[in-house]
């Protein structure tokens, strides 16, 4: 299996959206498109809305990737956990399908003998410490969030010194939804280094309603804004060159 780029959303949240387009339906399309969505659902003194909570798990499941559910003590630790077994998810997925085309249809690593099961859960071990990851970290800063950035930033450290240990190339951005005038406002840039992460936490402030799909939208969208970013920056190069 070539070893490519895992595009990843990580969206923190507490739900409901309510304005703009459906998120789920933004989520389908950035799956569409080869980007995981991952959700994070953050939970206050035991209480919960069911309908936020569906929402969660509604987003992860069209965009491909995991959702859960957290109390603000327990976000730290999970972020790092959602990032990496999504990864794995995600490897283990693109597998499945070349063994489709190997031993048939329906075919899965688990209809492995388990002697070949170990070895390629080891290969997918091995690709998800090495491949290239890029993850976009979505806030949810609506009003309801406001006793609960707190917890976003010390786990968005956490992260950050886990996924630098890694032997593969990680890039990370963050933005926040919702901003002063627009759905959605870039904080933190493409970067292989969250050292200068507290920086923008004075830009993570509440207020304002919820436009989660609009949000998700936009953060697909980054993903090809950096590559054409890129591109153009490549063209220059080669005109400087000639």
């Amino acid at each position: 299996m070539k070893k490519g780029t895992l595009k990843q959303i990580l969206l923190i949240t507490d739900g409901c959206s309510n304005t703009g387009e459906d998120p789920k339906a933004a989520a389908a399309l950035a799956y569409e498109q080869g980007i995981t969505i991952n959700v994070i659902g953050i939970l206050e003194d035991g209480k919960g809305n069911p309908g936020s909570l569906r929402e969660v798990e509604e987003i992860a499941l069209a965009g491909g990737g995991m959702s859960r559910i957290v109390y603000q003590e327990s976000l730290a630790q999970t972020v790092q956990m959602v990032t990496r077994q999504a990864m794995t998810q995600t490897i283990q997925g693109f597998i499945n399908k070349e063994l489709e085309q190997i031993l048939g249809a329906g075919q899965t690593v688990e209809d492995l003998d388990p002697v070949k099961r170990g070895e390629v859960m080891e290969v997918v071990e091995d690709m998800g410490e090495t491949c290239s990851l890029e993850v976009l970290v979505l806030v949810d800063t609506s009003a309801s969030m406001g006793d609960k950035l707190d917890t976003v930033k010390e786990s968005l450290i956490d992260l950050s010194i886990s996924m630098s240990a890694r032997l593969g190339t990680s890039r990370f951005s963050i933005s926040r939804f919702p901003a002063r005038d627009q759905e959605v406002e870039k904080i933190f840039d493409w970067s292989p280094k969250l050292d200068a992460i507290s920086e923008i936490f004075p830009k993570l402030v509440c207020g304002g309603i919820t436009p989660t799909g609009p949000a998700i939208r936009e953060a697909m969208y980054e993903f090809g804004k950096k590559r054409l970013s890129r591109s153009l920056l490549d063209d220059e190069r080669r005109i400087e060159e000639a």
